[in-house]
């Protein structure tokens, strides 16, 4: 299988992994030069609390995607692949994380999904959830996990 899109999702909590989503991503986008699709999925909660600390009013003319180009963790990644010379779009989602990542592995046809997390104990999920299970389990395609400290 040729891996000709790749779809790097991040959320609340992977700005402590950025540079490891970043080297993992490059690793893989160089060699295949695959078109690469950065993503940021927010909870309303997260997307209207983001509209507060960007000093823009909810309900304005601001689209998710222009929201996420203005996340730190999207600007790092961005920087990080400006760097290594690799194109990619930068995607907003509202809703759901691990659903909403998997609607865009779907709608991008993203032949790899890369997303990050951090160890839990089988009991910590079972109770809180994992994104990053939700989208290993569900995802139309495979997916790399990339874990935090």
């Amino acid at each position: 299988m040729a891996i000709e899109k790749i779809l790097l999702a991040v959320g609340p909590g992977d700005a402590d992994r950025v540079e490891a989503l970043a080297e993992t991503l490059t690793d893989i986008a160089v060699p295949t030069d695959a078109e690469v699709v950065l993503a940021h999925v927010f909870t309303e909660e997260e997307y209207e609390s983001t509209l507060d600390n960007l000093g823009v009013e909810a309900g304005g003319d601001v689209s998710a995607d222009e929201v996420s180009r203005r996340h730190a963790t999207i600007r790092q990644l961005s920087s990080a692949l400006d760097e290594a010379e690799i194109d990619y779009t930068v995607r907003g989602e509202i809703g759901n994380h691990g659903q909403r990542i998997v609607d865009l592995a779907e709608s991008e046809d993203a032949d790899l999904v890369i997303v990050g997390g951090r160890k839990r104990s089988p009991t910590g999920k079972a109770v809180f959830g994992s994104t990053a299970q939700e989208v290993m389990l569900s995802a139309p395609c495979p997916v790399t996990f990339v874990r935090g400290e």
